[in-house]
């Protein structure tokens, strides 16, 4: 009986793995894959204690072994990617950014670090905003260094629909320690509001960083915004529209960046609805509103005048498909705009939940070089 329950276990284990190669086709595989490529220490243990249960049982003990070994390859895959592209990270940021002399003592990439507990932070909550029909807030995480600083405005994920602004806190407490002043704000969700009502919230949150400057020790010369999945979307639109607010730079974590190219290649029904969720958001399909589409696709306003730009992707993304990536890093370079595309090819959407993970770590490193870079 434990010989088969043994098998079982490697079996499902194997299967589990397989996320560390392959896209998941529904969404709560998506969410094991997450589990399987960021949090894979914790599965290479658990395989390994099973199989080295194995001296115990005879029956099924070779297949067992082989299904075992295989799982464990699998798991050891991210690890051993993310440590192979942290090796070049450095220079391949320095050739896109130019090595500024500046002081970055950290790695890329740490195999310890994927056993320790990603760090805890919390904002102050402050409202920014008053609508007619709404007030908005963001989280503010002060600086851990004195005087005026620069600032980062961090928007979230959530499909345009869902997620506040305390998702992810912990890359803002990991940038506020580094010397930043951290905003993370509410936006107006659809479906009630649609685009583009959340950049006009980004211009609202950064009219009232402005304002408040002094008191909050904010450098408003020196912005860079930050976004994830729908977040990333409003943060790369607003970075290419918005005008004479300052902003530097802009992060773009896994975002959509042709909204239009999007609805022609929509993501698998058992992940997401995603033509309806663009759909709430833009105010219909395509076919009936094709203008809004344009309107909201950041690649749309590139040019000559855009601001550094860094673009953060993993290839095994099913909610947002790595193309949009791929045609921002395009169009970026044909205009000659400064950025860079750390791609990880193992990763899947919202990888980033781990920041002490293969992808966390790798990002978080670029991350803060990019705004070494634009805020020099």
């Amino acid at each position: 009986m434990f010989s088969l329950l043994r098998l079982i276990l490697l079996i499902l284990l194997f299967i589990a793995s397989l996320f560390t190669v392959l896209k998941a086709p529904a969404y709560y595989l998506w969410l094991l894959a997450v589990l399987v490529s960021e949090y894979g220490v914790i599965f290479i243990v658990i395989t390994l204690l099973i199989l080295l249960s194995g001296k115990w049982v005879s029956k099924y003990q070779l297949v067992g072994t082989v299904i075992g070994v295989s799982a464990m390859i699998l798991y050891c895959s991210p690890i051993l990617r993310a440590r192979s592209i942290g090796v070049n990270l450095q220079a391949g940021i320095n050739q896109a950014f130019g090595n500024r002399n500046t002081v970055q003592s950290d790695q890329p990439f740490n195999i310890f670090k994927l056993f320790t507990k990603d760090p805890q932070a919390s904002g102050k909550r402050l409202d920014y905003v008053t609508y007619a029909d709404t007030t908005l807030s963001l989280d503010f995480y002060k600086s851990a260094v004195t005087g005026k600083r620069p600032c980062v405005v961090v928007i979230h994920g959530g499909s345009w629909s869902s997620g506040d602004s305390k998702q992810l806190p912990e890359l803002n407490g990991v940038l506020a320690e580094a010397g930043y002043q951290v905003a993370s704000i509410n936006y107006r969700l659809s479906p009630r509001w649609k685009s583009p009502a959340p950049v006009q919230d980004v211009e609202a949150a950064l009219k009232y960083l402005h304002q408040h400057a002094t008191e909050l020790n904010i450098d408003t010369g020196r912005f860079v915004l930050l976004g994830r999945s729908a977040g990333a979307q409003i943060a790369l639109l607003a970075a290419y529209t918005i005008k004479q607010q300052g902003i530097k730079g802009v992060i773009d974590f896994y975002g959509p960046a042709d909204m239009v190219w999007g609805y022609s290649l929509p993501a698998p029904k058992l992940v997401m609805d995603s033509r309806q969720v663009m759909a709430n958001y833009l105010g219909g399909h395509y076919p009936a509103v094709p203008q809004n589409y344009a309107a909201s696709s950041p690649i749309r306003f590139v040019n000559t005048q855009t601001v550094p730009s860094l673009i953060i992707h993993g290839g095994n993304d099913v909610l947002v498909a790595y193309e949009h990536s791929r045609r921002l890093n395009d169009t970026l370079s044909k205009y000659s705009v400064t950025h860079y595309w750390l791609k990880l090819p193992w990763a899947t959407h919202g990888f980033d939940h781990h920041l002490n993970g293969p992808g966390g770590q790798l990002s978080t490193y670029a991350v803060k070089r990019f705004m070494q870079f634009t805020t020099r």
